[in-house]
């Protein structure tokens, strides 16, 4: 049937659209561009006296070892200021014996987490309220820093002329599962963040990368502390948004200069991970989900069915122009972090696995189970952004 035909066409054109306006887009959100790197490697005297290593950390004895001895290998002089948010795995205990020489470690046991606080938000505020530095950095209790990372942050912020740097750091990718969802995960979060719009001037997006953020004192204390974004779950991205709307000047970039340690072992961690927020990020919005459904299974699920299932030449042809502007977009994140090329042809079975770690978030939302994070069980109507 002819309107058959043609509808099939349509929606193979509508698909490749969507990949093609990726791609020209002036802010390019799928290239790797905005990159930090660290060029000194030997950061041994190095003062970094001005700074404060602000680290929540929740049952995190596992890692948090290895990321105190990395911020020793900085430099001299630097406080870190560690908030035991209510550990059961002697974490404290594991901080204290790993304190670095040439560092000040001051270890807080947590509050209680007050009615209407994520947990990690709280235990920065109650981090913020030792400061006396002029400069903060905002690292989670299992990110490890290169050496010299952090006099190069501090140099790229003069450089760049901002006042809160963050960097999306190396995740774990090592592993089936690993490397095929993880790099998706960057490259998806480029595409809803862009990084080039978020470090220009506008307003219009604000992006932030919570493992590792640098920011001036002065300018949390004049958006009113962690306060302003006491009830978000999505906190790195409300951060920023919060320091946008004050007038200052973000900057967001990828690095290998900074790893997580934690291992996502296996397809199950990345759900929960993903699905704990994916809902959040729609601000609830079941209207906003529906489309979400909709562009990804235009966009990743049309194409290869088309193209494999659809007898009508002109629609498969058009699908394989759609499967090649999705490739083109998403090997320069491959390239980057070393992953095998190939990888790019399975974006379609990725965009549809992170469409269901979507629409699971949804049903736990709606079934009433809370946002559960470390152990801790959030309300369910704590926000994504400010």
């Amino acid at each position: 049937m002819l309107w058959l035909d043609s509808l099939w066409t349509y929606l193979a054109g509508a698909s490749a659209l969507v990949w093609l306006s990726i791609l020209i887009q002036p802010w390019q959100p799928w290239r790797t561009r905005e990159r930090f790197a660290v060029l000194e490697k030997d950061a041994l005297s190095n003062d970094l006296s001005t700074v404060t290593v602000l680290i929540p950390a929740r049952n995190e004895g596992r890692f948090i070892g290895d990321t105190l001895t990395a911020l020793g290998r900085q430099g001299i002089g630097l406080t870190i200021i560690m908030i035991d948010d209510g550990s059961e795995d002697g974490t404290a205990e594991i901080a204290r014996r790993a304190a670095p020489e040439d560092c000040h470690l001051e270890i807080i046991s947590g509050a209680a987490l007050p009615p209407g606080w994520a947990g990690k938000v709280w235990a920065l505020e109650q981090g913020r309220e030792r400061l006396t530095t002029p400069l903060v950095l905002l690292l989670d209790a299992d990110i490890q820093l290169a050496p010299g990372a952090l006099p190069a942050l501090l140099a790229a912020r003069q450089e760049k002329g901002v006042a809160f740097l963050s960097l999306m750091v190396a995740l774990d990718m090592r592993g089936f599962w690993q490397a095929l969802l993880m790099p998706a995960f960057v490259y998806f979060f480029k595409l809803l963040y862009p990084f080039h719009l978020s470090n220009g001037p506008g307003r219009l997006i604000s992006a932030a990368a919570g493992g590792c953020i640098l920011i001036d004192r002065d300018v949390l204390s004049e958006i009113g502390g962690f306060k302003s974004i006491k009830d978000a779950i999505i906190d790195d991205c409300s951060l920023a948004c919060a320091v946008t709307r004050h007038g200052v000047r973000t900057w967001i970039g990828l690095t290998h200069s900074a790893r997580s340690l934690r291992p996502y072992n296996g397809l199950s961690e990345i759900w929960r991970m993903v699905a704990r927020s994916a809902y959040t990020q729609l601000r609830h919005s079941f209207v906003l989900l529906l489309l979400c459904t909709l562009v990804f299974t235009l966009a990743c699920g049309l194409p290869v069915f088309i193209l494999f299932a659809i007898p009508v030449l002109g629609a498969k042809l058009i699908a394989a122009a759609a499967l090649l502007f999705m490739v083109t977009g998403y090997l320069p994140t491959l390239t980057y972090y070393g992953m095998p090329r190939l990888l790019a042809l399975t974006m379609p079975l990725v965009g549809l696995i992170y469409l269901a770690m979507t629409w699971s978030s949804a049903i736990d939302h709606w079934r009433g189970h809370r946002s559960l994070w470390k152990g801790r069980v959030y309300s369910r109507d704590l926000k994504s952004s400010g």
